[in-house]
């Protein structure tokens, strides 16, 4: 099937009770369950003729028809940006993320952005994935660093999308943190939504929230000061962030979710606290990403190496 062209299911036996975005998504490989879900809430997908909503669960017999619109073409241009490759093949792009750069185009920031340079050296992934972000299966915030996957084609986008929506991908972060941790590991599980108030931040006490779970493992301690090996089940936004601003040892360096009295807390640091001072991002790094192969199914893990900024920083504190 190509882009633009009308579908007509029937529902079998072995499809009641699933939900109509995931038959969607099973259906035609190069449509996401997040695309589909967006072309049903606007009624581009309807079942036996009536909009439904993503989660409606189908049953035998129901015809289900609909478009899968063209991609449209991205706005921005190609740029030659630099980008640090890890792995590359003829479906996948695996990046070690600098901190500083901005992942995908936005106000502010149309510009010298990471797709803009994944345009520019691989041109095919316009339009993958049906936004405009392409071929972005996640993202990372400005400021972290670390491992970022691409997939090169719909087919892996869609699977990939899979394996992060079913939570097969596993996602290891580190995190310097305030304070010390009264345990050696543990985990967050609060869920995580809009706050109630300042829209452009995530919360613990939000209206909507959605689950949320982070484990984590003390790797190293300091005057004042933690290093987590962090864990993410789940992928809210600003998750690490907003869970450790919620057990009360913020990450370091975070302009948004960090400490109120936060002048207080670096002067209690001694001799550190100039060098916490001197900081000037969230001290958050992709560390590893494990997954399976869009097309092999090979197990593969990625690792990136911490940046310049972070190792320098913890090569002081020890």
């Amino acid at each position: 099937m190509s882009d633009n062209d009308g579908f007509t299911f029937v529902a079998a036996d072995a499809d009641s009770d699933k939900r109509l975005d995931s038959f969607i998504a099973e259906k035609i490989p190069h449509c996401s369950r997040k695309l589909a879900a967006s072309l049903i809430r606007n009624g581009s997908i309807r079942v036996s003729g009536s909009a439904k909503k993503p989660g409606y669960r189908i049953r035998p017999g129901e015809v289900i028809q609909g478009a899968i619109p063209k991609s449209e073409p991205v706005s921005f241009q190609p740029e030659p940006v630099q980008i640090d490759i890890l792995f590359e093949d003829s479906h996948l792009i695996v990046l070690n993320k600098a901190p500083g750069i901005v992942v995908h185009p936005a106000p502010g920031n149309y510009t010298g952005t990471l797709v803009n340079g994944l345009l520019y050296h691989c041109p095919g992934i316009e339009g993958i994935g049906g936004e405009i972000r392409p071929g972005i299966v996640h993202r990372l915030d400005k400021d972290t660093s670390g491992v970022l996957l691409v997939a090169k084609n719909h087919i892996a986008h869609a699977e990939m999308s899979h394996q992060f929506q079913s939570r097969t991908v596993e996602k290891k972060y580190l995190a310097l943190v305030y304070g010390h941790l009264k345990q050696k590991n543990g985990t967050i599980h609060l869920p995580i939504g809009r706050h109630p108030t300042q829209r452009k931040k995530m919360s613990t006490i939000s209206k909507k929230p959605r689950e949320a779970l982070t484990a984590w493992r003390v790797k190293e301690q300091y005057h004042g000061l933690s290093l987590l090996e962090i864990t993410l089940y789940t992928g809210r936004t600003h998750q690490i962030r907003v869970h450790c601003h919620a057990i009360h040892h913020p990450v370091v360096g975070d302009p948004v979710y960090g400490i109120r009295n936060a002048g207080r807390r670096i002067s209690q640091l001694k001799e550190n606290g100039d060098r916490v001072m001197a900081i000037s991002r969230q001290m958050l790094h992709s560390r590893q990403l494990t997954i399976h192969h869009p097309v092999t199914r090979e197990k593969m893990v990625f690792e990136a190496p911490i940046p310049k900024d972070m190792h320098s920083l913890l090569a002081e504190l020890r």
